[in-house]
Formats: structure tokens, sequence, C-alpha cells
């Protein structure tokens, strides 16, 4: 078979994982990753918006391009 299918197949197929991990497991890291980038993404919107009256509009836009 093909060398890339060969990697693929041993890093993400065959490889050995311990028994007590379940679906669980799996959902929860998801949900961690899911924490992650709403905090990174929070804090940059945090620090590219600006709350003044004259200017608020003007930064919405810049954050929106």
């Amino acid at each position: 078979t093909h060398p890339l299918a060969k990697i693929v197949n041993s890093s993400f197929i065959d490889l050995p994982a311990p028994s007590n991990i379940s679906a669980w497991w799996n959902f929860g890291s998801l949900l961690g990753i899911c924490l992650i980038l709403q905090i990174m993404t929070g804090l940059f919107l945090a620090m590219h918006y600006t709350s003044d009256t004259a200017t608020a509009f003007s930064s919405v836009t810049h954050i929106c391009r």
C-alpha cells in the first residue's frame, strides 16, 4: 500500500489506547478544545473592541473584516 496510508494507519487507527478511555473522554476533550477556542477568541475580541461612542462602530467593522 501507499506509505502515507501506512503512516496514517499507524498513527491514528492502530494506536494503542488505554481500556478505560471511552466516548465520554473524547467528548470531554472536545469540550475542552471548544472552551479554549472560545476563551482565545473572546480575548481577541476584547482587545480589539472599543466601547467609546465615537469609535465603537468603526471598531466593530474592523473586527468583522
